[in-house]
């Protein structure tokens, strides 16, 4: 109690000179004064009065704006301090709260959210995590590095779908541009020194430009996965190939490029894929798997493939990509690719034959001719059934038709029916 009541007296005191220095308008010491009023109410671990100081102080009438920042930012170092996780929360929704609507401290509300919304998935509230991330816009704040937004709405990105909402997965991606990974900082102008000042620094957790290039491809690798994108996907492979300390380590780019290649003999037939896969053929890198450029190379040959040798020959490559980086190829992709090497054969028959029987284009497709099995007898009485009605339907036209113009009328006609 003796020291709850030293802790109030210190406050008071220095409330008093808080109000002095903010009506005079010393920016200099109303920030002091209210960072002594939250250390010592951290130093004496008051947790309550702590959130209740930072709410009042925030409230004071013709408060500084740099006197609500610099206390902001001064609570946030405070928030790793707490161990009480309950603590922790309030404190982080104490500072929201003050936060909220104050574009001088978007950027430190930003960061609060990011903080709550990763306490809540740990505790496995994904949606709600995902819900307040959604909260903040962090494209629109212009003192913000360009890292931290990108690494914030790739935040927002991989927990929509965590939660499995493709479709806002797919708008919040489309906030970032891919070029702006390409763009090499050297080579940019130099910027005002006003300008420079105004952008602050991202924090030290906030991954570099390549990486954050790493895991955007491979969030939409997720994405493209739901729909079974297999172009889309080897697009997004063939991005994280090209990223330099991958392309440098071979260790990381082998199973990359295995990836490549799968998803490229997956990929339907069109004139994209079809560049990809001469590109491709083209890297002196595919040495290195002789198999995959084997495979490859059988696409491009006007040949046909026959299924079951490929398969048998393929296999166990195929199954074994589930214990490499980026996993299995997913539960369809072994009936797509028998699809593909049949859309592949049927590409060469047509090259070749202008005429062909079925029993022969099945035995050059590896397919066997199945005799369609017999409809039930409901389906028929339902086709007769139409097949009658069209007719009196034709037939009815007809007699309608001739007969005015052989001068009978329509009311002659109904007589008649």
């Amino acid at each position: 109690m003796e020291g709850k009541a030293k802790l109030e007296a210190a406050i008071e005191q220095l409330q008093i000179v808080e109000k002095q220095m903010r009506l005079a308008g010393d920016v200099a010491g109303t920030k002091k004064a209210v960072t002594e009023i939250l250390q010592l109410c951290f130093e004496a671990k008051d947790w309550k009065t702590l959130n209740d100081q930072i709410t009042l102080l925030s409230k004071k009438r013709g408060q500084l704006k740099q006197a609500v920042t610099a206390m902001v930012q001064q609570a946030m170092q405070y928030i790793d301090e707490t161990l009480d996780l309950d603590t922790r929360i309030e404190l982080i929704k104490t500072l929201n709260s003050v936060s909220a609507g104050k574009i001088y401290v978007e950027i430190e509300r930003a960061r609060l959210i990011r903080k709550l919304a990763k306490i809540k998935e740990e505790q496995g509230f994904i949606a709600e995590a995902a819900d307040l991330m959604q909260e903040v816009a962090v494209e629109t704040f212009g003192a913000m590095a360009k890292t931290e937004k990108i690494a914030f709405i790739l935040e927002q990105v991989r927990l929509c779908l965590d939660r499995q909402d493709y479709v806002r997965a797919q708008i919040l991606s489309r906030k970032i541009s891919p070029r702006v990974f390409d763009a090499d900082t050297s080579k940019e102008k130099k910027k005002p020194k006003e300008v420079d000042n105004v952008v602050e620094a991202a924090p030290a957790d906030i991954p570099s430009l390549l990486e954050l290039k790493r895991i955007y491809y491979e969030l939409m690798i997720r994405y493209y996965s739901h729909d079974d994108d297999y172009l889309e996907i080897c697009r997004c492979y063939k991005a994280i190939y090209e990223i330099p300390p991958v392309k440098e380590n071979p260790a990381q780019w082998i199973p990359v490029l295995r990836k490549i290649c799968w998803y490229l003999v997956l990929s339907p037939h069109d004139p994209m894929q079809s560049s990809l896969l001469n590109s491709t053929l083209k890297d002196k890198n595919l040495s290195e798997i002789p198999n995959f450029k084997l495979l490859l190379k059988q696409l491009v040959t006007m040949e046909v493939i026959q299924w079951t040798s490929l398969w048998n020959a393929f296999m166990n490559e195929f199954e074994n990509e589930k214990n490499l980086l980026g996993g299995s190829l997913g539960d369809k992709a072994a009936e797509d690719l028998k699809q593909r090497i049949i859309e592949h054969n049927i590409l060469v028959v047509s090259k070749y034959y202008s005429r062909i029987t079925v029993k022969r284009i099945a035995e050059l497709l590896c397919l066997s001719i199945q005799v369609p099995p017999t409809p039930p007898l409901s389906f028929c009485v339902c086709v007769c059934v139409v097949v009658l009605y069209t007719c009196f339907c034709l037939l009815t036209l007809i007699f309608v038709f001739g007969n005015c113009v052989n001068g009978v009328t329509m009311p002659d006609f109904c007589t008649v029916m």
